[in-house]
């Protein structure tokens, strides 16, 4: 038996399957058009105010600085892992990369970038 065979079945029956998730349902599925389903809003549900407004860009910015130096925090653990096996070039390399991340979070502190108004 060649030693890619159940690799090959594995993906027959994947395809296969996913294959038939989609498209048995569409075929077995009531149809009741309903003009309140065809509404968009969430079930049905009348609104009960004007959505009206700017959302402030403030929660963006937030979420997108934790997520920035939020990965760049994870890469340390690589780094530490390794720290004996890279040696001096390693350490050089880790403190280049700490002080662009310090001038990156500098940058974002002196543009108001972690007060919350």
């Amino acid at each position: 038996m060649n030693p890619y065979a159940p690799v090959g079945i594995f993906l027959a029956v994947a395809a296969i399957a996913s294959a038939a998730f989609c498209i048995v349902p569409g075929l077995l599925a009531r149809r009741r058009p309903n003009p309140t389903k065809s509404q968009a809003y969430e079930c049905g549900v009348e609104p009960t105010s004007e959505v009206g407004g700017r959302f402030p860009i403030r929660f963006y910015l937030v979420a997108m600085l934790f997520v920035i130096f939020d990965v760049e925090a994870a890469s340390f653990y690589p780094w530490a892992v390794q720290m004996r096996a890279l040696r001096v070039y390693g350490l050089l390399e880790m403190i280049v990369f700490v002080v662009v991340l310090g001038i990156g979070y500098a940058y974002v502190w002196r543009k108001g970038g972690f007060q919350w108004r």
